[in-house]
């Protein structure tokens, strides 16, 4: 079974050697965690005895062995990230606090890492709606 030996990152991206040999690697847009941390935190990791797993302590953040299997990188042209992209001064923590979901989870939608269904963007719009009634009432 395959299992991770090592990683590091660069400016975009985190890699990961198999045991295999292999070098496979993600986007950090598909990780806010990591993609906002700073250099010592990214490096303060730690690999599971079984290779299968990394776990950031610090920042309370843990990745599978199988996420680096996932081929598909970041597309910010979709609905979600259009919506962002318009207002980029959102904290997209406290839009994913408003919506109820994980900030990882909305970063994902927003990257076009992971594709939100109909019912979760319709949520999105709905929280954007009501974000902006809030505004302009202030």
């Amino acid at each position: 079974m395959e299992q991770i030996k090592n990683l590091w990152f660069d400016a975009d991206r985190i890699y990961m050697r198999s045991s295999e040999g292999r070098v496979l690697s993600r986007p950090l847009k598909a990780y806010p965690e990591l993609e906002e941390a700073t250099v010592e935190q990214r490096n303060d990791f730690t690999i599971d005895e079984d290779g299968m797993a990394v776990r950031w302590e610090t920042l309370d953040a843990d990745m599978h062995i199988s996420s680096f299997y996932e081929t598909s990188e970041p597309n910010e042209e979709n609905e979600v990230g259009a919506m962002f992209k318009r207002f980029p001064w959102l904290n997209v923590s406290e839009v994913a606090r408003y919506l109820g979901i994980n900030k990882s989870l909305l970063a994902r939608y927003i990257y076009g890492i992971s594709k939100p269904s109909e019912q979760r963007v319709q949520q999105i719009r709905e929280a954007f709606h009501a974000l902006g009634k809030e505004l302009q009432s202030a």
